[in-house]
Formats: structure tokens, sequence, C-alpha cells
């Protein structure tokens, strides 16, 4: 998963914690990048947790849940009219997808439309 604001992919990382932090944007699972975390405050572009307000939030199987008070589907969306969201994560999912099957299996080879009969 690219970092939301810049797009950049998350490498393999060191030992130890990882410098890229996690939230919930407009109901969706993010990454943070560490050049991001410094240029902005990117926890303003992030939901909240209606219960205590924290932007420790994590999705999985459908649900949000608040890491700091446990809360699950608690959520006050973030605004969404900044162009931060469409800047960096506006990437076309399958030509990424199609770089990365490129890079491991090497060039695809290109399949004969479907012929209508």
């Amino acid at each position: 998963m690219p970092c939301y604001r810049c797009g950049i992919r998350q490498v393999d990382p060191d030992r130890g914690e990882s410098p890229w932090r996690r939230g919930v944007r407009a109901d969706r699972q993010v990454l943070i990048c560490p050049d991001c975390q410094i240029a902005t405050d990117w926890t303003t572009e992030l939901d909240r947790c209606r219960v205590c307000g924290s932007v420790h939030l994590v999705r999985r199987l459908g649900e949000v849940e608040c890491r700091d008070c446990g809360a699950v589907g608690q959520v006050a969306p973030a605004s969404l009219d900044d162009s931060a969201w469409s800047e960096g994560a506006a990437f076309d999912l399958a030509a990424e997808v199609e770089r990365a099957l490129a890079k491991v299996l090497g060039p695809s080879r290109q399949r004969p439309p479907y012929a209508m009969s």
C-alpha cells in the first residue's frame, strides 16, 4: 500500500518499529510515509474516534477500531475537500499490479482481443 499523500511505496523495514504511520481516512485504511509526516500536519486529514477523538484507528474485517480506547465503528470522517487525497493517492491499481508482475515474472504476453461471433 502506498502513502496516501505522495504515492511512494513502503519498502521492507529495517529491524525495529516502522517509521510509517497507519490511519483511517474516509473509512479506508491508509499509510503515511515519514516524509509526509514531517511536511504537513497529517493527523488533521484522518478520521477520528467519536468516543475519544484519537486518530489511532485501524480498519480490518469491515470495521474501524480505535487503538486508544477500543471503540469499534465510532468514527468521525475527515473532510475530503482538500487536494491532498487526490495528489498522492490517484494511481491506477491495475497498472501498478501489471508493473509488479512484470518485474517478478517478466513482461506479459499480449492476449488477442476476444472475437465476437
